[in-house]
């Protein structure tokens, strides 16, 4: 990721990132998951990113997402 991106939200739980990223791009904002969990043995992150424009407005609409 570029300096123009930050992580907004992280989850161990893969399809609540992915349900992150629907609620940002339902509301016009750009996200990219990115998926650091090992397949083998399920430990680890998924972290959703937004542009740095975006992060006031993308942590608004994610506050009652659950981890």
């Amino acid at each position: 990721m570029d300096d123009n991106w930050t992580e907004i939200y992280s989850t161990s739980k893969p399809y609540q990132a992915e349900i992150a990223k629907q609620v940002l791009e339902d509301n016009g904002i750009t996200s990219v998951v990115v998926n650091r969990q090992d397949s083998s043995y399920l430990f680890g992150e998924a972290s959703v990113y937004v542009e740095n424009a975006n992060i006031e407005k993308a942590k608004e609409l994610l506050k009652n997402i659950e981890n």
